[in-house]
């Protein structure tokens, strides 16, 4: 197999999906929302290593091969297209295996001051009033913004643990092949940041039509109870608001972007601030 393997990760609500959406476009490329290869990754090294009954009758290259046969043959059906983007935030928690198995791939990671990531999720809860969504695990959980917002910063949960893993991927060894991108910059100046894009991932520049840009997995949010948590809108825009979090619960988010203070990091920053690509 001669295709190409790159990430999407990141944090939640952060534009992993428009991110996916907008590279789709190029021919040559295959991308999408969170793919299920990231589980079937962490269920075969769980099945095949330490802790597991099967661990002494599998050598460590059988161990590299199996992984690397879950690329192979969740994507072998996709043969026209030279690049594949498989999206999971768990991926920058996997740095070590997936440079050892593709030492040519970049993973990139979408950011977002955590705050408006909280917000984005609160919106979300919100305009689902009939749905117990499956995000939330009891009312205890969901009862409240607080508890809400809370349960979701949680290093174990949807926030607190994509945020870890960036950390962790972030100051790793490995972090030369990390791209976090941010957000707010790639939905205000989407020209400006899809040429950051192709030049750290090695590829020859496509023309995108940011005016044309769609994604959407209605059966997937449905079964989340969550609708629209996917959904892409056709054109690309920023669009500022006012919080509907109470003060005290934005504040408590809002200081978390460590990746704004690249000192002590290899990795490559796509921010306002001054990039180093």
């Amino acid at each position: 197999m001669t295709q190409k393997f790159h990430f999407i990760s990141g944090l939640p609500r952060s534009g992993s999906t428009l991110l996916a959406a907008i590279l789709r476009q190029n021919p040559r490329f295959h991308a999408g929302m969170s793919s299920p290869v990231g589980a079937l990754f962490s269920s075969i090294l769980a099945n095949v290593s330490a802790g597991s009954e099967f661990a002494a009758v599998v050598s460590t290259e059988q161990r590299r091969n199996l992984l690397r046969g879950v690329f192979n043959n969740f994507y072998q059906d996709i043969d026209d297209k030279d690049v594949i983007f498989d999206t999971n935030r768990l991926w920058c928690s996997k740095m070590p295996a997936l440079m050892e198995l593709f030492p040519q791939a970049k993973v990139i990671a979408c950011v977002r001051n955590v705050a408006w990531i909280m917000d984005s999720m609160e919106r979300k809860f919100r305009e689902n009033p009939f749905e117990n969504t499956r995000i939330f695990n009891d009312d205890i959980e969901r009862n409240t913004v607080y508890s809400r917002v809370d349960t979701l910063g949680q290093r174990n949960r949807l926030v607190g643990f994509a945020w870890s893993a960036l950390k962790e991927a972030f100051y790793s060894e490995q972090a030369g092949s990390l791209l976090v991108v941010d957000y707010d910059l790639l939905s205000s100046a989407p020209e400006k940041v899809l040429p950051l894009v192709y030049q750290f991932l090695g590829e020859p520049y496509f023309e995108h039509d940011f005016n044309n840009v769609e994604y959407d997995a209605p059966d997937f949010d449905a079964a989340l109870g969550v609708a629209g948590l996917h959904r892409v809108r056709p054109k690309i825009a920023f669009e500022p608001r006012t919080t509907l979090l109470p003060p005290d619960l934005f504040s408590n988010y809002s200081d978390m972007s460590f990746w704004l203070n690249q000192e002590g990091s290899r990795a490559n920053v796509i921010t306002v601030t001054p990039v180093k690509i």
